[in-house]
């Protein structure tokens, strides 16, 4: 299995970036894909999750109105749309596929496939 992440950058804040993460290696539609992310010294975050037929997005409040969750099932390629960013969104963010359906899906420890991460840097 390979999630491979892409997008990341430097933006000042109030700015937009797209992360992308292409999967490969495993049957796309079968997998609830998310976001995390984490910022130096922190613990990996939750950021958004979206289900395998993507009718259903869930994020955390900290990005709830301003980052959008959306997935191609034919490009096998989710993406995290982020708008109006600030500074406290700087971190490298992750996309995962969830395995594991009795931890709740903002836990990491429910996705055992990981991209690499790509780093997004916000500029005050």
């Amino acid at each position: 299995v390979q999630l491979q992440a892409s997008g990341g950058g430097l933006v000042q804040a109030g700015g937009s970036l797209r992360l992308s993460c292409a999967a490969s290696g495993l049957t796309f539609t079968d997998y609830t894909m998310g976001w995390f992310r984490q910022a130096p010294g922190k613990e990996r975050e939750f950021a958004a999750r979206i289900t395998a037929s993507g009718f259903n997005t869930d994020y955390a409040d900290s990005v709830k109105g301003r980052f959008s969750i959306s997935r191609d099932n034919a490009k096998k390629t989710v993406y995290l749309q982020m708008n109006h960013l600030e500074p406290e969104d700087t971190a490298v963010y992750y996309c995962a596929a969830r395995t594991d359906y009795s931890a709740p899906y903002y836990d990491p420890r429910a996705y055992a496939y990981w991209g690499q991460g790509t780093l997004v840097t916000v500029s005050s």
